[in-house]
């Protein structure tokens, strides 16, 4: 086992104590006389012990305090030397200061105890007041040492406590800074995509179309299909502009959408969807429009956008149903459509569509399904279905 070496501060301590304690020595000057080992040389014995033990107050706290104890002891037998003295309350000061804890506490208790019991000893011995100034001597040499230890430890422990709540609480800022970040990023990776796709999908397969298929009268309706989307994407980008613009206050944002729009995006994704062979049909047997939360409204209605999106892109001819319930204190969406090959020109799709609907429907603590499903005749079709409480919090906005 390889010992640790002394720090260099303790080292210059003990080396200048020992110094200090020589200087008095060689002029004689000693704390008493008449002593067991009064030879002049005797002082010396524990003066040097009591050097080591300072050189090793920091490293070996507690082999410090118990070399630095015994050499206290057989300084009284000698004439003794006033830095030994010294040296020994800053050996039990550093022994509260950097010892183990349980070490740390209780050499307060012993200090106190072993000045209690001197003063007692020596007033039942003496029997006069000069009993009483050995024992606040032996306090001051001891006791007083380990309370300023304990004192200063206290402090230092705080004062570690509070930094690390402090490092703590700045990582959890942190976090819950990284967490904010990631989820309006999702956000408005959503709303980008909900609002922009659908424009896109149709200009898409309109100018494939137009490409393909060498009619004037085909080229100028899927021109204006494209133009009238182009336009459209282009107010919902600006739209979506204005939001991310709100908190600076440069530009008032747009309402978010609501389900009163239904039919406008229904009208328009059946235009586009047209020359696909696509027939879209909207059913509503909601009682009533009325009472639902904001972040309700919207995220049915990103939901509803986004299933004609991908109906748009991927759907075989036939009917696209979009049916809107309020049930068990849910809103319901469902949109099913043809599955099968289609014929014409397609607009490839990444799934974010998808992933964008689930978490929609997570945020307001709903259920969501998507995935082939076979009607009553036997036909494969796509189904998107999600139920939305009615009591979501407004968590989700645009």
């Amino acid at each position: 086992m390889t010992l640790p070496r002394p720090h260099r501060f303790d080292l210059l301590m003990g080396f200048l104590g020992l110094t200090s304690g020589l200087l008095l020595w060689s002029f004689d000057l000693y704390t008493t006389g008449g002593r067991i080992f009064d030879q002049d040389w005797a002082p010396l014995i524990p003066l040097a012990v009591m050097a080591s033990a300072e050189a090793l107050r920091r490293t070996m706290p507690q082999t410090a305090l118990v070399v630095g104890t015994l050499a206290i002891v057989a300084d009284q037998f000698t004439n003794g030397n006033l830095v030994t003295v010294l040296m020994f309350t800053d050996v039990v000061y550093a022994a509260v200061v950097y010892g183990k804890p349980a070490s740390a506490r209780r050499v307060p208790y012993t200090t106190g105890l072993i000045t209690v019991a001197v003063t007692v000893g020596f007033l039942v011995w003496w029997q006069n007041a000069i009993a009483l100034v050995v024992g606040v001597l032996t306090g001051m040499i001891s006791f007083m040492p380990a309370m300023t230890g304990a004192v200063v430890r206290n402090h230092r422990e705080a004062a570690d406590a509070a930094r690390l709540r402090a490092e703590q609480t700045a990582l959890l800022a942190e976090m819950d800074r990284t967490q904010a970040v990631v989820a309006e990023r999702a956000r408005m990776a959503r709303e980008l995509h909900d609002m922009v796709a659908n424009h896109l999908s149709a200009i898409a397969i309109h100018s494939t179309a137009a490409m393909s298929i060498d009619e004037p009268a085909t080229t100028r309706q899927a021109l204006t299909v494209i133009r009238e989307n182009s336009v459209a994407g282009l107010s919902e980008m600006r739209r979506l502009i204005g939001l991310l613009r709100d908190s600076s206050g440069d530009a008032e944002p747009a309402a978010a959408p609501t389900l009163a729009g239904l039919d406008a995006l229904v009208e328009q994704a059946r235009a586009n969807a047209r020359p696909s062979g696509l027939d879209l049909v909207l059913e509503d047997s909601r009682e009533s429009t009325a009472g639902l939360p904001a972040p309700v409204e919207l995220a049915a209605y990103r939901i509803v956008q986004e299933s004609l999106t991908n109906a748009l892109k991927h759907a075989a001819p036939g009917e696209v149903r979009v049916v809107l319930a309020r049930e068990k204190g849910a809103l319901t969406v469902e949109v099913t459509s043809p599955s099968g090959e289609r014929p014409g020109p397609t607009a490839p799709g990444s799934g974010a569509g998808l992933v964008g609907m689930r978490e929609r429907v997570d945020l307001l603590g709903g259920a969501f399904e998507a995935g082939p499903v076979t009607d009553r005749e036997g036909r494969k079709q796509w189904r998107v279905r999600a139920e939305l409480p009615m009591d979501a919090k407004d968590e989700e906005r645009a």
